[in-house]
């Protein structure tokens, strides 16, 4: 995939095809860095007209990747000043709501890291001033961009491997970085439970959380226990969280961890037939009494291979964003982690929908 990525942003997209206005907001998360340096070299559909930051170190690393872009310590005086039509946040998650509630009113697309919010409040919140506002609200994962990702899908879809019933997802790392500008701001908002909404459960379960509700819906019930394994670095919050997500006929079981001894965005999908197995550039079927074998893995359309290509594409056509970004299911998303957030307080199984 990373192969297929390069090449489809090798080239600049030509000035007169950028007819959309794309600003960041936020330089915390460290998921910003390649973004800005492919917005600020024009390889995708939007031209990047503005940043807006209010700490002077992180402003001064984005002046690295993109020169004489203009830069704004305030958001909202860049927003009546520029006037971009999307806006692209890069700042904590309870902070989510606080920029629809300022870009919504301004018809200001909004594409935002996942997860969508911080709480199940703040993401029906934005849902609701989203739908007021008739503005489009992404939620961006790096999976949403994979070929592996929809090509397993399809397996799935098609019954190579009969009724899906179960899933086992992993994701994980051995915990972010702290050191550096650059990883600095992020790490002290990620471990913070008020500004992320948790730990490793929120970081790695909403994940989880999507690929289940893409393959079987909304779970019945959602089950959670989490770990404190290394205290002295996270002393805050969680490292690693399990996640058993119950259904009338089906399971996921899941694991996020900032604990393990290397990366892992990995879905093992079982049906009664056979199971597939996916990771970012490889997906293997093996169906009940055949060999294994790995799927031809077929590029994305460009529209549909990158954030801003996708947002951008929806805007000309004036349709909703659909799928593993759009808004329905990542309200749900947010609404799993709450639920499991509360069950790791009770110790049982929480079931949804979630009561107040």
């Amino acid at each position: 995939m990373k192969t297929i990525l390069t090449a489809l942003i090798a080239l600049s997209v030509p000035l007169a095809a950028q007819e959309y206005r794309i600003a960041i907001v936020g330089l915390v998360h460290s998921h910003v860095w390649g973004p800005l340096e492919r917005l600020a070299k024009g390889q995708t559909p939007a031209r990047l007209v503005a940043i807006a930051e209010p700490n002077a170190e992180l402003m001064a690393e984005a002046a690295k990747s993109a020169p004489g872009v203009p830069s704004y310590s305030d958001y909202r005086k860049m927003l009546a000043e520029v006037k971009p039509d999307i806006v692209w946040a890069f700042v904590e998650n309870n902070r989510h709501l606080e920029i629809v509630q300022a870009c919504a009113p301004r018809k200001i697309q909004v594409i935002f890291e996942k997860p969508l919010a911080s709480t199940c409040q703040d993401a029906l919140e934005i849902q609701r001033l989203a739908e007021v506002n008739g503005i489009r609200v992404m939620t961006n994962y790096q999976m949403a961009w994979w070929p592996s990702n929809y090509a397993a899908k399809e397996q799935a879809g098609q019954g190579a491997i009969g009724r899906v019933w179960r899933l086992h997802g992993m994701v994980g790392h051995g915990g972010p970085g702290s050191e550096g500008v650059r990883n600095r701001y992020f790490f002290a908002w990620l471990t913070d439970p008020a500004q992320n909404g948790a730990g490793a459960l929120m970081d790695f379960g909403c994940y989880n959380a999507l690929w289940s509700l893409w393959y079987l819906g909304r779970p019945e019930t959602v089950y959670a226990s989490v770990n404190h394994l290394r205290p002295e670095r996270f002393p805050k919050v969680e490292d690693n969280a399990d996640l058993i997500l119950s259904y009338k006929n089906g399971v996921g079981i899941f694991e996020g961890s900032w604990d393990l001894p290397r990366g892992f965005q990995d879905l093992e999908v079982f049906g009664l037939g056979g199971s597939l197995y996916m990771s970012e550039g490889k997906v293997e079927l093996r169906a009940s009494g055949q060999a294994p074998r790995d799927l031809a893995l077929q590029p994305l359309a460009p529209e549909r291979a990158e954030p801003v290509a996708y947002l951008v594409s929806r805007m000309k056509q004036n349709q909703p964003l659909e799928g593993l970004v759009a808004l329905p299911i990542n309200v749900e998303v947010v609404e799993i982690i709450e639920a499991a957030k509360r069950s790791v307080a009770s110790g049982q199984a929480v079931p949804l929908p979630l009561g107040k």
